[in-house]
């Protein structure tokens, strides 16, 4: 049995773990800082220590057969070294150079060729008003390059209130908005061997405040044509990288403008979801955002919605079995279950019992000692027969997510 090490603890070292099965055998050895994390109370092995320190990865690496990351900001030198003595990393640790800085990943866009929105990488204090001439309109996309995660390092600003209050020092990158976009995920496996699996488009909303993903459902409504294109730009993004993997490729489509001066906005945040069942909008261009390269909070869905689950997928690729099935065994949703923003401490989920009770609804807490706000503490998935039965179910449940504290 393989014993694969984990950097991070997180829920996606968790979900990871629970997805091995005796089809999928696995033993784990998992390094966080304190063992009380998501994955600490699954993982055969436990060993504290930081994500950035080399010696606590290399004790991890002593004791695993392959290794590899559950978040993106560890000691990536470290894995470049062990791999360089031939330890098997997965993916290339070469491969997290690039997406640890978003700069870079948009240099690496440009440099293979796939679309992606105009940008500019530049200092915080070299933004001019004739720099942002460059970018149409009146709002603007700033990203830190390095350091960010779930939602933060990420603004949508005006072009004034960046010049007088810039949301971020340092190196930064500025995007072009594309009004009226419409945020897809395609999931993308590569094994050891070159083999590929593509699941289905999925598509997202995100909060607009904390930029987390809130809700998102497969199959994607888009246009079959659409689909395969979205696809395609996402294979060829992954294979750019040149490593096995799996990855979340996270895709703007951009829409016919036209259609959408009589029709409603899907990132109106005040809309219901069922408001956008008959969208069908004409999309134009297919756009690469960003690359994860680890499972993602947009695959979440596929626990329940896909024969093979993204994470079950990735340890398959890690202890070099077989590609699964990634088709949807019917539509499915996910809404994250975050903390509230008015407090902070000991928590449960309000309905628990009532959610329980359905069975078209799967609840998934993340073992996390304390809410904080915005907060990723769980999630739930919903399934359905068809995709407007499940977008009107799944938009009855949001309300019964509600975290509360506890006395």
């Amino acid at each position: 049995m393989k014993k694969v090490g984990i950097i991070g603890g997180g829920q996606l070292g968790m979900m990871t773990i629970e997805a091995a099965n005796n089809n999928v055998p696995a033993h784990f050895v998992v390094l966080e800082s304190a063992k009380d994390c998501p994955a600490g109370p699954l993982t055969q092995e436990f060993i504290p220590g930081s994500l950035n320190s080399d010696a606590s990865i290399r004790e991890l690496a002593l004791a695993s057969d392959i290794l590899t990351w559950e978040i993106e900001h560890i000691n990536v030198d470290t894995l470049i070294a062990l791999q360089t003595e031939g330890k098997p990393v997965v993916p290339n640790p070469h491969v997290l150079k690039i997406i640890q800085n978003k700069g870079q990943q948009k240099r690496h866009y440009t440099l293979h060729n796939l679309p992606t929105a105009p940008y500019q990488i530049l200092h915080h204090s070299q933004v001019t008003p004739q720099t942002l001439q460059e970018f149409p309109g009146e709002t603007i996309v700033v990203k830190t390059c390095t350091g960010g995660y779930d939602g933060k390092g990420v603004a949508i600003t005006s072009k004034a209130d960046l010049l007088s209050n810039p949301p971020f020092k340092g190196e930064i990158l500025l995007e072009s908005f594309i009004e009226n976009s419409l945020e897809i995920a395609i999931i993308v496996a590569i094994d050891t061997h070159g083999n590929h699996a593509v699941y289905p488009a999925i598509e997202m909303y995100f909060n607009p405040t904390s930029n987390l993903v809130e809700f998102l459902f497969s199959p994607a409504r888009i246009q079959p044509n659409v689909e395969e294109k979205a696809k395609e730009i996402a294979l060829k993004a992954v294979e750019s990288l040149n490593s096995p993997g799996l990855f979340a490729v996270e895709l703007f489509l951009t829409p016919n403008q036209l259609y959408f001066q009589s029709h409603t906005n899907p990132h109106d945040a005040h809309a219901s979801i069922t408001d956008f069942a008959n969208t069908s909008a004409i999309y134009l261009d297919i756009l690469v955002n960003e690359i994860a390269p680890r499972p993602h909070n947009s695959g979440h869905h596929t626990i329940e919605g896909c024969h093979t689950s993204q994470f079950e997928q990735f340890l398959r690729i890690l202890t070099d079995k077989p590609l699964g099935d990634p088709s949807l065994k019917q539509p499915a949703a996910m809404i994250n279950i975050v903390g509230p923003t008015d407090f902070s401490g000991k928590y449960h989920l309000k309905h628990l019992q009532i959610l329980q009770n359905r069975s078209d609804v799967f609840i998934h807490m993340y073992g996390k000692s304390e809410s904080k706000p915005n907060r990723k503490l769980g999630h739930a998935t919903i399934i359905a027969p068809t995709l407007d039965e499940l977008l009107k179910n799944a938009n009855e449940l949001m309300p019964l997510l509600a975290i509360e504290k506890a006395y």
